[in-house]
């Protein structure tokens, strides 16, 4: 199987829910065929934070990536992401998301090492073993630079070596690593593919990438995809005057005292776009409240999205 060509934007999907916190299917196609109705967008991934991936029981993910792989009706890959905590519960993970459709992995670290840290070796045999046993085709996902598992650069170099790897989502939040490691991966390996998911600072990562894999591109595709074009076109005015139009979203979306409450500002402000009709979210996520939804209401008519 070909490469999945993600030069572009790929969002990643909230989940929708019914009012009672039931997976709603049609809400979920109704919204992978919008995403996939803008021009520009590559893939979408799901399972992932956005899509409250590890709120849902494994039956749920099965049939979330079903009914996602049926509504994009092959026009862009779907990519799970794989978050179980051991190597070969991961694999067998990403089997079941191989059997269900889905194309590629998002491979999440081991949700220990956020805290402990890993061991030299471990993130290479995770991609392995999950490649191995499932025949998806890996994203290497870099996570911040304030955890303990965010890949310094030999294992990053290393798991970017591996069959099946085929893509890089960036998320370092630290611009001296950005700045010093991404050129060595690009000049390593030429082909991988550099996806920036810095959802709340975009606009100095845009002009070094092939495209973004943001939770943002689930709310605003439009203007991303303008600000994509634009880094690659290294057309600094125009990514800025995007940037700037889509500030007052930005800051009303992730400038919050948590970044997970990200995903419930998401949701409302697909509610506002009239994209979805209920933006219930599931425990330990909280609503976030009537001020917040005007909030992102007045943001998105700002940008020009309402």
């Amino acid at each position: 199987m070909s490469p999945m060509d993600l030069r572009g934007l790929v969002p990643a999907p909230v989940t929708a829910f019914t009012a009672d916190g039931e997976v709603d299917q049609a809400a979920n196609a109704d919204l992978a065929r919008w995403l996939v109705s803008v021009q520009g967008v590559k893939g979408l991934v799901c399972l992932g934070h956005a899509g409250e991936g590890t709120y849902l029981t494994p039956e749920e993910q099965i049939t979330l990536i079903r009914t996602l792989v049926d509504a994009v009706e092959g026009r862009v890959p779907i990519i799970a992401g794989i978050t179980t905590e051991g190597t070969r519960t991961a694999a067998l993970e990403a089997k079941r998301a191989a059997d269900a459709g889905a194309i590629g992995a998002l491979v999440y670290p081991s949700h220990g090492w956020l805290r402990f840290g890993f061991q030299k070796g471990a993130p290479q045999e995770r991609y392995r073993a999950i490649h191995e046993e499932s025949g998806l085709q890996n994203i290497l996902f870099q996570y911040p630079d304030a955890t303990k598992a965010s890949y310094d650069l030999e294992t990053q170099l290393e798991i970017a070596a591996q069959p099946g790897t085929v893509a890089t989502k960036n998320g370092v939040r630290n611009m001296r690593r950005w700045d010093t490691e991404i050129p060595v991966l690009r000049e390593q390996f030429p082909d991988l593919q550099i996806l920036t998911c810095h959802d709340e600072y975009l606009l100095h990562t845009m002009f070094d990438v092939d495209g973004a894999l943001v939770g943002y591109g689930g709310l605003a595709p439009e203007p991303l995809v303008e600000l994509i074009a634009a880094g690659k076109a290294k057309d600094y005015a125009k990514a800025r005057e995007v940037h700037d139009r889509l500030l007052p979203v930005t800051k009303a979306v992730y400038h919050r005292g948590s970044h997970m409450e990200g995903t419930v500002a998401l949701k409302i402000g697909l509610k506002a776009r009239g994209v979805l009709r209920d933006a219930t979210v599931r425990q330990p996520l909280q609503p976030l409240g009537e001020r917040a939804a005007a909030e992102i209401e007045f943001a998105l008519k700002q940008a020009q999205l309402i």
